[in-house]
């Protein structure tokens, strides 16, 4: 399948100084739901305007109206508890950060609002061009969000209440199908933790089946994919490594995965990582069906040095003798700002950035 869109943003996009200080000023009470609004569409605006100017073929609203790339859910499902992971970030210096905020499930979930709604529906109006949605995926928000002892006695296990957010997920992408939305990407880094060794011995040390577990995610997010039909919309999956701040959590290559997730797990394309040797060469792409596109994301969000531009085509040829170039495109690695404090980068290299993208694509594929 020829990839239909070769100049991808990930999805979310640096939140410029005016936004970030209209969003303290709204959680300090001093403007209200309005105000902010306000502010959120002039941001997203500019940035569809940076996009469009970069040559990026698929646009997003940079996830502006999220504090993170999870928060659509707590902000629209009753039923979340908000608390600080310690978890084992990587990266320039680790020490540096601060506990990184998540959610348990403390209840029976209650939907009160869609997840996307009130995003979707700007951006169509006012995108350039074609554009695309982020949701995270049903199984990385059901690892993340199971906890013994509470969750438990309204979820007996884990796998309850993957499908209770499989529901959740399969009808807001049904809806943002329905509304004419052109692409939905499903971010999940989850499934790093199954290429990453250290990650992998834990699980195995704990009694997890690793090929069971691989198979229940994707099982899920398959579930979750089952309302649209062939061809309505593209759907992609975005395997992550983690993103916060310049930081990652997971390293290894997609080998342990690659043959079950590109067979089984029924999307358009995938978004893959392979902006450092922690992702490993190309070979996994050999699994890669005739039917699906991959996007390389060869370009760091994590530093803002811009790579060689005949690196980067070397690499693209260096991924075509597993793939063919014509199921191929080019992205950053992840998104600009996973949460909303961003990469340690300037608004200006990420412009720089996305040109770099949009530049390539026109080298490599016209």
């Amino acid at each position: 399948m020829n990839a239909k869109y070769r100049a991808e943003n990930v999805g979310s996009l640096l939140r410029p100084p005016e936004l970030l200080e209209a969003r303290s000023e709204y959680a300090k009470g001093r403007i209200d739901m309005t105000q902010l609004r306000h502010a959120e569409d002039q941001a997203i605006l500019d940035s569809l305007q940076v996009q469009r100017d970069a040559g990026i073929d698929v646009f997003t609203d940079g996830e502006y109206r999220r504090r993170d790339f999870r928060t659509s859910f707590a902000e629209s499902v009753d039923g979340f508890v908000e608390i600080l992971n310690p978890i084992n970030w990587k990266g320039p210096k680790p020490s540096d950060l601060e506990p990184t905020p998540g959610w348990y499930v403390g209840s029976i979930l209650k939907q009160h609002r869609r997840l996307t709604a009130h995003e979707s529906a700007f951006l169509l109006e006012h995108t350039p061009g074609p554009c695309k949605i982020t949701i995270p995926s049903a199984g990385f928000m059901a690892g993340r969000s199971f906890r013994l002892g509470v969750t438990d006695e309204f979820y007996p296990t884990q796998s309850d209440l993957l499908r209770a957010l499989t529901d959740i997920v399969a009808d807001e992408i049904k809806a943002l199908a329905n509304e004419g939305m052109n692409y939905v990407q499903l971010d999940a880094p989850g499934y790093a933790v199954f290429m990453d060794s250290n990650y992998r011995q834990r699980m195995a040390d704990s009694g997890v089946d690793l090929e069971k577990s691989l198979a229940e995610a994707i099982d899920a997010d398959n579930a979750c994919l089952e309302g649209v039909k062939k061809g309505q919309m593209t759907l992609a999956m975005h395997v992550c490594r983690g993103n916060n701040q310049s930081h990652w959590h997971s390293d290894g290559g997609y080998e342990p995965i690659a043959e079950m997730l590109f067979e089984k797990l029924q999307v358009d394309t995938f978004l893959l990582e392979y902006d450092s040797s922690r992702a490993g060469g190309f070979e996994p792409l050999r699994f890669l069906p005739k039917d699906k596109a991959v996007v390389l994301g060869l370009i760091t969000t994590k530093e803002g040095c811009l790579e060689p531009e005949d690196e980067l085509i070397r690499r693209i040829d260096e991924a075509s003798r597993y793939a063919p170039i014509e199921n191929l495109a080019i992205s950053p690695q992840c998104g600009f700002a996973t949460v909303s404090q961003g990469n340690l980068l300037s608004w200006d290299e990420q412009r720089r950035k996305l040109e770099l993208v949009g530049e390539i694509a026109r080298r490599v594929w016209g």
